[in-house]
């Protein structure tokens, strides 16, 4: 009897983990977006999963893929966080950055266990922007 309950306990306690360690995700892609805002490339680089690393070789390619093909994650001005999923062995959280000239992107990054956070970042896609005029 001891053991079902034991089990129960740790079946019951595994969700509210896992929320936990994803609560940790805005805080691993804010401190990489503060990383980019101080050209701090070699930090920002510590929060990319190993695929990412290996694409880009080097924090100096890393930051330069960043400022050229995500010029608002290099200087974003407004940061909000949206809605998380998970779907295999990543969650997707979205984020909103609001640029310099006052324009809205909406992106989604991949996250993987990992990392000093908890959490790497695997990739970020641009999605479809939220209707921002209300």
């Amino acid at each position: 009897m001891r053991f079902i309950g034991l089990s129960l306990a740790l079946l019951l306690a595994a969700p509210v983990a896992q929320a936990q360690e994803a609560s940790a995700i805005p805080d691993v892609i804010g401190s990489q977006l503060e990383a980019f805002e101080a050209d701090d490339f070699a930090r920002a680089f510590t929060f990319a999963s190993p695929m990412i690393q290996g694409m880009f070789r080097t924090p100096e390619n890393f930051g330069a893929m960043v400022r050229e093909g995500y010029p608002m994650v290099h200087r974003p001005g407004t940061v909000t966080f949206g809605t998380q999923r998970t779907e295999g062995g990543s969650t997707y959280q979205t984020v909103t950055i609001r640029d310099a000239e006052g324009r809205y992107h909406a992106l989604e990054y991949e996250m993987i266990p990992g990392g000093e956070g908890g959490w790497l970042i695997d990739g970020v896609s641009f999605i479809p922007a939220p209707d921002v005029s209300a």
